[in-house]
């Protein structure tokens, strides 16, 4: 069992202490297997912070961690996933951070390899694993598709997979952007990986590590407000790019100059077309299930609503299409890897059938 008192981190000379915050509202088996997975990391200095946001069995939550041996409880009341994990973090002291959410859970080796990856890359402020989707009994759902990120442009377009709990952050970085925005009650943590972007590089360890879990209570299965709070959040960072650009600031880490920041702004608008073909391919997901159930008018709600938030949708659609059978197998296959991905959940998300284009799960 690692050591985990507050001091123990005082007797490594190289090896950073890594504070992991737990927020939840709620007690039952997946808490109890998340906070099982910290308890078997296998790297040595870590401590736990459980917040309970204003749960309605405090007494549930309490006993579950006591259950796992590992952390201290934190009772707020109900204040939001993000100034629960704020909170969380102010009563932590380690020169890393990693956030763990209640229902999924990490693989021993989890922040053995996120540490030895910051140490490696002192220039980095993000590490970051690969991920798979599994369904409440544990069992795979989508294998893991995380990649490299080569500099911020690539991080706004959410090909990389990054999302909360697969990315350990340097407190640093997390205290230079403000940590998580209580203003945004999904999407959080998108929010938060595109303002890293532009402090420094992320390194990205090509092991599946995290388990992140598919099941009727996730938060991000309510795709008009997820997709609606993402579109928010991509305006607003492209809008403070922007900005950045005018006043010479360049606008994102990896990518100099006039040419970076235009390359950024692009990114950005490739991000929105993502979330627009995220929000319409959910709908149209919802509607077909509505239909198989002879739900007609509910799954005309969901066209309409589809029509109305992202009507060129269709268009982009075809113009996809079309690009793919003029550009022939070998340009198709790229478009696949590289483009058509983004009709479904993914980036600073995740696996496809499981993540949307940015989550929280409460």
């Amino acid at each position: 069992m690692p050591d985990r008192r507050p001091d123990a981190a005082d007797a490594a000379v190289a090896e950073p202490l890594v504070s992991v915050v737990v927020a939840t509202n709620r007690g039952g088996p997946f808490l109890a297997e998340a906070l099982a997975s910290v308890a078997a990391q296998t790297y040595p200095h870590v401590e736990l912070v459980v917040v309970d946001d204003g749960s309605p069995e405090p007494a549930v939550i309490r006993g579950l961690v006591e259950e796992a041996g590992v952390g201290t409880v934190l009772r707020l009341d109900p204040s939001g996933v993000s100034t629960a994990r704020n909170t969380g973090v102010r009563h932590t002291r380690g020169e890393l951070l990693a956030f763990l959410d209640d229902d999924d859970r990490w693989h021993p080796d989890r922040l053995r390899l996120a540490v030895d990856a910051l140490s490696a890359r002192p220039d980095a402020v993000i590490s970051y694993c690969a991920m798979r989707t599994v369904d409440p009994a544990g069992v795979q759902l989508v294998a893991a598709d995380q990649r490299p990120a080569h500099d911020a442009r690539d991080v706004v377009r959410g090909r990389t997979g990054i999302m909360l709990p697969n990315l350990v952050v340097r407190r640093d970085a997390f205290d230079a952007v403000g940590g998580f925005d209580p203003a945004y009650r999904q999407g959080e943590d998108l929010d938060l990986v595109l303002a890293a972007a532009t402090l420094g590089p992320f390194v990205f360890v090509d092991e599946v590590l995290v388990d992140y879990r598919y099941h009727p209570g996730n938060t991000t299965r309510a795709y008009r407000d997820l997709a609606a709070g993402i579109r928010v959040i991509l305006r607003e960072r492209r809008s403070q790019a922007r900005a950045a650009a005018r006043a010479g600031k360049g606008g994102s880490a990896g990518s100099g100059g006039s040419a970076g920041s235009a390359g950024l702004d692009a990114a950005y608008r490739d991000r929105l077309r993502a979330n627009d073909r995220f929000a319409a391919w959910s709908a149209v997901r919802a509607a077909r299930a509505d239909l198989s159930e002879r739900r007609v008018g509910a799954a005309l709600g969901h066209v309409a609503w589809a029509a109305r938030f992202a009507p060129l949708v269709p268009l982009d659609w075809a113009r996809e299409r079309v690009r793919r059978v003029v550009g022939g197998s070998r340009d198709g296959a790229k478009d696949r890897a590289d483009g058509g991905a983004t009709d479904r959940p993914t980036g600073a998300t995740g696996p496809g059938t499981g993540p949307g284009a940015g989550t929280t799960k409460g």
